[in-house]
């Protein structure tokens, strides 16, 4: 009895871990699918949404730097990437020498609003694995 309770288990897991691939890999679709916005001048804010999720930067030729998704904060998307326009980032100091007044001179931006954090968690793994980005903040410090 034990055995087979273990093994309905293992199926009920393994049936809601496809479930949520397919899940996660519709939400990429829709990311990749997203309106693209260009950063805007400065002293003007971030076109982007208040809530919490995904988001890709783009470079003028349209190849994908960064991929990036909000934790925590008030400001959801939009603090996050105006947080790179301000040098505030790994990827504005790593990718742009931390000028990220660099994002203005054609760089785009995608992004995706998604209020479960398991769900950008996952999201945000996936994009970088589809989109293979210039910049991966791997934890490194500049210099090291």
């Amino acid at each position: 009895m034990a055995g087979s309770l273990h093994a309905a288990i293992d199926y009920d897991m393994e049936i809601a871990a496809i479930k949520e691939r397919r899940e996660i890999e519709r939400l990429l679709v829709r990311l990749n699918a997203s309106k693209t916005h260009e950063f805007p001048p400065k002293h003007q804010r971030v076109g982007a949404s208040v809530k919490h999720g995904v988001y890709i930067i783009k470079n003028k030729s349209g190849r994908v730097v960064h991929v990036g998704r909000t934790v925590s904060g008030r400001g959801g998307l939009a603090q996050r990437l105006s947080n790179h326009l301000q040098g505030q980032s790994s990827f504005t100091n790593v990718h742009l020498n931390g000028n990220g007044d660099r994002l203005r001179q054609g760089y785009k931006f995608q992004f995706l609003a998604i209020r479960e954090r398991r769900s950008r968690a996952l999201l945000v793994h996936a994009a970088t694995a589809f989109h293979c980005p210039v910049h991966l903040g791997v934890g490194v410090k500049r210099g090291t």
